[in-house]
């Protein structure tokens, strides 16, 4: 035993002693100026190597954490993490530089930044296709991708950013209204019809012009007909028609004449 533990012994010294005789690891950017830090950052985020940007960077930060190239790379930092598919990075890094620079020359490209960002961020949210129950996504990404938006296009309605923040918004405001109008209709189908009614209400008050509403009116007017609101329904089915006067949940069925058109539609 006592063999074996200074055998032990000697071979973890010489393990200390050859880690010793290790060459020290080196760092490239010793010495490098703001400047020549911020130009190879540059240069590796144009050329799509995003990690190595990162790290140029903030070293750049770390150790000239005044000035123009400071700032800048702030800025440039959350796009790199953007491009590199690290939206929870990217949102942290605009929210900080919006915090920090409120009156910089570029902070609505911040806040459209960090609308791409949200909006990428849960895009798999709006692919029907992808056969996931929309009652099962959070569209908490999508609601602040909105509201990134809309808060660049209230500050800087001159920005270049502008015309695409609203064209987003717009789509945003109906995918979050179809939202609403699914969990509703999958209310209607557990025979949940308050419930049902309080999503359609609260995505007509929310998104009042979203083209998804008009299926949503059709679900309100079934909602208070099986909860026997008569006059509920009457006034749903009225604000139906004069929006959506041609709507095809209108046409009902006419093999069924004299029977109410809420109630030949079924989904």
């Amino acid at each position: 035993m006592f063999i074996l533990r200074y055998s032990l012994a000697v071979i973890a010294g010489v393990l200390i002693a050859g880690c010793g005789l290790l060459p020290e690891q080196v760092d490239e950017t010793r010495g490098w100026s703001a400047q020549k830090l911020y130009a190879e950052a540059k240069d590796n985020l144009n050329s799509g190597n995003y990690e190595q940007a990162i790290k140029y960077y903030e070293k750049l930060e770390a150790r000239y954490p005044y000035g123009r190239y400071a700032q800048q790379a702030q800025l440039e930092i959350a796009y790199a993490y953007y491009k590199d598919n690290d939206p929870a990075q990217a949102i942290a890094a605009t929210e900080r530089f919006i915090k920090l620079h409120p009156n910089h020359p570029s902070v609505d490209y911040a806040y459209y930044l960090k609308g791409l960002a949200n909006f990428n961020d849960d895009l798999g949210w709006f692919g029907y296709l992808s056969g996931q129950d929309l009652t099962e996504r959070d569209p908490k990404a999508a609601r602040e991708a909105f509201d990134a938006f809309k808060e660049l296009v209230a500050r800087f309605p001159d920005s270049r950013y502008a015309p695409d923040a609203v064209a987003r918004m717009n789509y945003l405001v109906n995918a979050l209204a179809s939202n609403e109008v699914h969990v509703a209709r999958y209310y209607m189908k557990r025979r949940a019809y308050v419930a049902a009614a309080n999503r359609v209400q609260f995505a007509l008050k929310t998104y009042p012009q979203a083209p998804a509403n008009e299926e949503g009116l059709v679900i309100l007017v079934k909602a208070y007909d099986a909860l026997g609101m008569k006059d509920l329904r009457n006034d749903a089915e009225r604000v139906l028609m004069k929006n959506f006067p041609d709507s095809k949940y209108l046409k009902g069925d006419p093999g069924k004449a004299g029977v109410p058109w809420w109630q030949i539609w079924n989904w």
